[in-house]
């Protein structure tokens, strides 16, 4: 599943910046879990703490915000 697009189909308002944070994480998908993703090299190579910890970031933002919107 697309998460932007997952956030955007919610019968809810969901802000801009949440849904381009969710496009961060989609674009990892494919990339990251297989090794053909890059032109070069294994997956571990293309991605370092700076994406790790934004994505980490950005996937509580998005968890904290359905969580809410679910209670």
């Amino acid at each position: 599943h697309v998460i932007a697009r997952l956030l955007m189909e919610l019968p809810v308002n969901v802000k801009e910046d949440l849904i381009e944070k969710a496009k961060v994480l989609d674009n990892y998908y494919i990339p990251t879990r297989y090794a053909n993703g890059h032109p070069e090299g294994p997956p571990f190579e293309h991605y370092g703490n700076l994406q790790s910890e934004e994505s980490v970031r950005y996937a509580g933002e998005i968890l904290e915000f359905v969580r809410t919107k679910m209670a």
